[in-house]
């Protein structure tokens, strides 16, 4: 609200966690937390597409659908469908 980026704090220890890894690993991070797909997917569950909606629309196996949001909720360390679709409307990724 105070226009100030705001972080879970599951999601905070997970960057942690990630970029320690990459440090110790010698690779540099990401420009991006989520890759384009990644995007791609939480945008469609977060506008309350299901799972076999979103693999229809983009020619992909639900079960793709579903490894994708899995990784989206482990990276962002969100808990649920409802916390990805927040934190949609709060990066802008959607509006609410």
């Amino acid at each position: 609200m105070r226009g100030e980026p705001f972080l879970y704090p599951g999601a905070v220890n997970a960057l942690i966690h990630n970029y320690l890894d990459l440090a110790r690993e010698g690779r540099t991070l990401p420009a991006k937390a989520i890759t384009d797909r990644e995007e791609e997917i939480l945008k469609l569950v977060a506008e309350g597409h299901t799972s076999q909606q979103i693999a229809t629309l983009l020619v992909i196996s639900p079960k793709t659908v579903e490894r994708h949001r899995a990784n989206l909720l482990a990276k962002l360390g969100l808990k649920d469908r409802l916390e990805l679709t927040r934190y949609a409307i709060r990066v802008g990724l959607i509006e609410p």
